[in-house]
């Protein structure tokens, strides 16, 4: 089989060489490189935005076998996806499945990261490409065909801005307005809103809203360094003072730490997975959840009238933060995890209560 595909080379910013065969888009690209330890959801974790200039490696040693769904739209979305296309840099695999059976499968993997223009290797060991990452942390990356190209950091542009929206969008007609700052937002996160009665108004990263009607504000995931996002911490500064909701996510849990006077930081590996185990601060209770970001909050800069919600139990990470006596939340974790665990998602029902309770001490 592996006669058929063209050869590329993997190299990391360590030195570290890997030979591979292409199945995607025949091109050199460089990026971050990072892995992915969840079994099922390549459809899902290629279409999230938060993954934008990332090569990613998926660690479930066989890829590919239920092929690539159709693009059916629901509430003006892609359903199995969690945006419009592919914004992964590219993709690291160790055994490709060009063969796929799965009903709602319309081509291969291999067909559709053509169309998209995204390179893909697989024979590679992805098991040792894995501990390189482990003990050193994430780094650059390319993969050349050939001709050597430089190394490139996404991290050091405004990311955000590549992947947000560039109009206001609405979607639904529920009793309950959620102004949606789109970072990065996977559809799966508006999936869950409205699923609440909800009108949501989504916007892009920079949008001003202090002049819209809105019950609660909520900010999204995405990719990249929270502090390029200047615009967006300084308009949450203004909603921070105010008394309506605010339920951030990943990202959007960042810039409401950063508003808030909070600092972030870089993690040496990142968290890039669907089994990552969460303790609810004040509580016994424990959720597993998917994660996707590079970045965290610094839990000893956390400012006056706030407080832990959510502590990483593997790293003791923050996983979350909320305000003493607002009603301001956030999660560094994906509530609304496609795929994987929604042990948490019961917090998009909480953000809607609190809306509701809003909404009576106004009357």
């Amino acid at each position: 089989m592996k006669q058929n595909y063209r050869k590329a080379t993997l190299v990391l910013e360590d030195g570290s060489e890997f030979t591979g065969y292409s199945f995607g888009y025949e091109g050199p690209v460089a990026g971050e490189i990072v892995f992915n330890t969840a079994m099922t959801g390549y459809p899902e974790s290629l279409t999230d935005p938060s993954y934008r200039g990332q090569i990613l490696v998926l660690t479930y040693p066989s890829i590919g076998n239920y092929g690539v769904p159709g693009k059916h739209t629901e509430n003006g979305m892609l359903r199995y996806f969690e945006s419009e296309h592919a914004h992964i840099s590219a993709l690291i695999i160790s055994t490709y499945s060009a063969k796929y059976n799965h009903r709602e499968a319309v081509k291969s993997l291999g067909q559709w990261l053509k169309e998209e223009k995204v390179p893909a290797l697989f024979g590679i060991d992805t098991r040792k490409l894995t501990k390189i990452i482990r003990m050193k942390g994430a780094m650059l990356a390319k993969i050349v065909f050939g001709e050597d190209i430089p190394f490139y950091d996404p991290n050091r542009e405004n990311l955000v801005d590549q992947v947000s929206i560039k109009k206001r969008v609405v979607y639904g007609n529920g009793k309950h307005k959620i102004l949606l700052v789109d970072c990065g937002v996977k559809n799966n996160i508006i999936r869950y809103l409205l699923r609440y009665d909800t009108t949501v108004i989504r916007v892009p990263w920079d949008y001003d809203y202090s002049n819209e009607d809105y019950d609660g504000l909520f900010i999204s995931n995405g990719p990249g360094d929270p502090a390029i996002c200047t615009p967006t911490i300084s308009h949450l500064k203004s909603s921070i003072e105010e008394d309506r909701p605010v339920f951030g996510i990943c990202l959007g849990h960042q810039l409401v730490a950063l508003a808030s006077g909070a600092n972030t930081y870089k993690l040496k590996f990142g968290h890039r997975s669907h089994n990552q185990p969460v303790l609810q601060v004040g509580t016994k209770k424990a959720y597993l959840t998917s994660q996707n970001h590079g970045y965290a909050v610094d839990n000893d800069t956390i400012p006056h009238g706030w407080e832990p919600y959510f502590i990483n139990l593997n790293d003791k990470t923050s996983e979350g933060t909320r305000h003493a006596r607002k009603p301001i939340f956030t999660t560094q974790f994906h509530p609304e995890a496609s795929s994987g665990p929604t042990d948490t998602a019961f917090l998009f029902g909480e953000f809607i209560r609190e809306i509701e309770e809003w909404k009576k001490e106004k009357l």
